[in-house]
């Protein structure tokens, strides 16, 4: 992809990223939202669409992104569509280190390599481009501020920040309390959004954990114990090697 224009997962990542510290909040429940930031990427290039509570590939075509085709290559693989909720909660290794790798190639962040304690091995991921980050949150500001439906990008941006929790992120403290509130309310102008955000929300809730309806392919049993997806590979929090599965 360009440079002057940034599919969702990137823009997700870009919102979590403390400009501050170089650390990602929300860091487990982040993987969650980059597996469903790509479907809805995937949904908006055409090459997916909703099937009620699943997930059907409309167009295999690739996109030209390696990372989104990669996921749509799976998707078509399984043959018949796929419940949301068991697609992003299946185990999706190394995808934030994946896309901040991509950034860092693209000069939108750099990596600073550090210890903690002393010890242990550390890296941290600080902007660059601090503008196209300050674009983004304007974007979500504005939905927010003004009550105009946002296009689907924003809307479905704004759901998956709701989703993964980076609501108390981006707009801390009683202060931002009602700005969390609309956020959340966003959720509802876009359908594919919208799908992908509550089955977030559910896979953090332990939906995936449910037995699946005819279950069939390769890898259908896998996605039923993925919660979190790497919970051991996140110690110390949303910095460091965490992200580096």
């Amino acid at each position: 992809m360009g440079r002057s224009r940034r599919t969702l997962p990137e823009e997700l990542l870009l919102l979590a990223l403390d400009p501050a510290t170089g650390t990602t909040a929300q860091p487990q429940s982040l993987d969650l939202g980059l597996a469903g930031a790509q479907l809805v990427e995937l949904a908006l290039a055409g090459r997916i669409a909703p099937d009620g509570d699943r997930i059907a590939v409309v167009m295999p075509r690739p996109t030209g992104d390696p990372t989104l085709d990669s996921a749509l290559e799976l998707l078509r693989r399984r043959g018949s569509p796929v419940r949301a909720v068991h697609w992003i909660g299946g185990p999706r290794l190394g995808l934030r280190q994946t896309y901040l790798s991509h950034l860092e190639r693209c000069g939108m962040v750099h990596a600073v390599e550090g210890q903690m304690c002393g010890v242990l091995p550390t890296t941290r991921y600080q902007a660059t481009e601090t503008a196209i980050s300050r674009e983004i949150r304007a974007r979500l500001d504005s939905a927010i501020r003004t009550g105009v439906p946002p296009d689907p990008r924003t809307a479905a941006l704004a759901a998956l920040a709701h989703a993964v929790g980076l609501g108390k992120h981006l707009y801390p403290g009683n202060e931002g309390r009602s700005s969390r509130s609309r956020l959340r309310d966003l959720i509802r102008h876009d359908p594919m959004g919208g799908l992908v955000a509550h089955a977030v929300m559910d896979v953090q809730n332990g939906a995936a954990a449910q037995p699946r309806r005819g279950a069939g392919g390769a890898g259908g049993g896998r996605a039923a114990h993925a919660v979190p997806a790497q919970p051991g590979q996140h110690a110390g929090g949303a910095m460091l090697r965490a992200v580096a599965h």
